[in-house]
């Protein structure tokens, strides 16, 4: 390489790093504070204090001084702050061992001799300030059933006692309040934003080693069926999270909170570079409704949705798989109110575009009772636009066919419904089949494991024939613990196959 052309090479790379810097700068966008009361009726003195990300004003970015020396550290600075580590400390019953209840041992060791039955267990985790005057958002598995909460700031070696305002097992979401003023908040941002691909960091309590700092991406967004909650709406990232990260805050790249650290996918139980967090929309509506109310109320609709594969989209002559097809509808509820009918495939909730079963779940979840939606419905090759009004969601819903068994059962995992002739028709199935369609597959089920999908019909539990789903019930009764030869009607070639399905391990 000539002199010349070395130099026409260098001012090519100078200006492209000199580019990539531009954007990764960024425009400037600032953060103000909203003062937002909500009341808690069992805490009516509190009003706390959000801090609201603004993106439409002018100002000085977190990212502003971002360069190649620095890298992050702008942003890092300003976030860590807002983050804490958790201390929760259990009182753990322990069963005494029937050895201890032995006449011999009594009379060896003495009757006055007592084997300690309950014990101190701590665990760590992390939290986001989300309010100057003290509310912090966390996980609830992080604080549930504790008796002790002692949180730990970024910038003080001591420790501060924490309580429980308010829990939400199904989205895993928790509101701890301590006892200080003029914290630093981190602003929150908005996860409806965020896109694949942008720049993420990830804050929290790892391994109890203090307040550290990853970096990495959103790897993707709206990841449900994954058993970790409920209510499923992750955003996925690829920045370090471990044990210890749970509660903590996942950071955009102008310091605003965008999500809630939660879970790992990992073989290992360390970081594998899948992670999950709470979407920040989702964890403030939990948020308000626990300060406002003292708990959340979800509305309810009263219909089993399930996803549109492809398949089901050609069976149904809908043009592109997308929507939440009706699998069964509870008589009496919102859904049959408003007419809608089982092998309806919603396509959108009050304006909201429908994706999958779980997009239908979430918007319906945090729906408030009593509010009056519109729902597009696509049924016989024609949509049309229904009116319904959302009751709220029982305390404790029926349980479900595939949720009743449990894990040493093959079975588990299967969620099943009655092959009517209706069912039978648009999804293609001969005018003889007999069985019971599978509605639901839980991803970690033995059932997932054999490739058995949604649409696939059940038609012999080892060599006895299902006709209904009482006689799946009964099979799977008989089924715990064993293995089962199923005889089943695959609707991806239009044939009958055996499957064996082994308990899990």
């Amino acid at each position: 390489m000539t002199s010349t052309n070395r130099k026409r090479w260098i001012s090519i790379l100078t200006a492209t790093m000199v580019l990539v810097v531009g954007l990764l700068a960024g425009s400037a966008i600032t953060a103000y504070t909203s003062w937002s009361p909500f009341r808690n009726p069992r805490n009516a003195d509190r009003i706390p204090v959000y801090v609201a990300a603004d993106t439409s004003s002018p100002g000085v970015s977190a990212s502003k001084d971002f360069s190649l020396d620095k890298g992050l550290g702008v942003v890092a600075q300003s976030a860590r702050k807002s983050v804490v580590s958790i201390i929760s400390t259990k009182i753990v019953r322990q069963e005494l061992p029937s050895i201890f209840n032995d006449p011999f041992f009594r009379r060896f060791f003495g009757p006055e001799f007592n084997f300690p039955q309950e014990q101190r267990e701590t665990a760590l985790g992390s939290g986001v300030i989300v309010s100057p005057d003290g509310y912090i958002l966390t996980n609830n598995h992080v604080v549930e059933g504790a008796k002790e909460l002692k949180i730990k700031f970024a910038d003080r070696r001591d420790t501060v006692e924490a309580e429980i305002v308010g829990t939400d097992a199904p989205t895993d979401v928790a509101v701890i309040k301590v006892d200080a003023k003029d914290l630093p908040a981190m602003p929150l941002g908005d996860s409806e934003k965020v896109h694949v691909g942008d720049f993420v960091l990830a804050i929290g309590n790892p391994f109890g080693l203090g307040h550290t700092v990853t970096f990495g991406i959103i790897s993707a967004t709206g990841r449900g069926n994954l058993g970790i909650a409920q209510y499923e709406d992750f955003i996925q990232t690829d920045a370090a999270i471990n044990p210890g990260n749970s509660g903590g805050a996942l950071v955009d790249m102008h310091g605003r909170l965008i999500g809630i650290n939660t879970a790992i996918l990992s073989r290992v139980g360390g970081n594998q570079g899948i992670g999950f967090a709470i979407p920040i929309n989702m964890a403030r509506a939990v948020m308000d409704q626990i300060l406002k109310q003292g708990r959340v109320i979800r509305g309810y609709l009263g219909l089993l949705p399930q996803d549109v594969t492809s398949v089901i989209a050609e069976k149904f002559g809908l043009k592109e798989a997308r929507g939440a097809l009706v699998g069964s509808v509870e008589s009496g509820t919102p859904a049959d109110r408003a007419g809608i009918q089982r092998g309806d495939i919603i396509l959108e909730f009050n304006g909201h575009p429908i994706e999958d079963a779980d997009d239908l779940r979430n918007l319906v979840a945090m729906t408030p009772p009593g509010t009056t939606v519109t729902i597009k419905v696509f049924r016989d090759g024609k949509e049309k636009t229904l009116t319904a009004t959302l009751a709220e969601r029982p305390e404790t819903p029926q349980r479900r066919p595939g949720q009743q068994f449990s894990r040493q059962n093959p079975l588990s995992g299967i969620e099943v419904d009655e092959l009517t002739p209706a069912l039978r028709r648009r999804l293609g199935l001969p005018p003889d089949a007999e069985g019971v369609v599978i509605t639901r597959v839980a991803p970690s089920s033995s059932a997932a494991e054999a490739g058995l999908e949604p649409g696939d019909v059940i038609q012999e539990i080892d060599r006895q024939p299902i006709r209904s789903v009482a006689d799946f019930r009964r099979a799977a009764a008989r089924a715990e613990g064993k293995s089962v030869l199923l005889l089943i009607f695959n609707r991806r070639t239009n044939m009958t196959q055996f499957v064996v399905l082994e308990p899990q391990k």
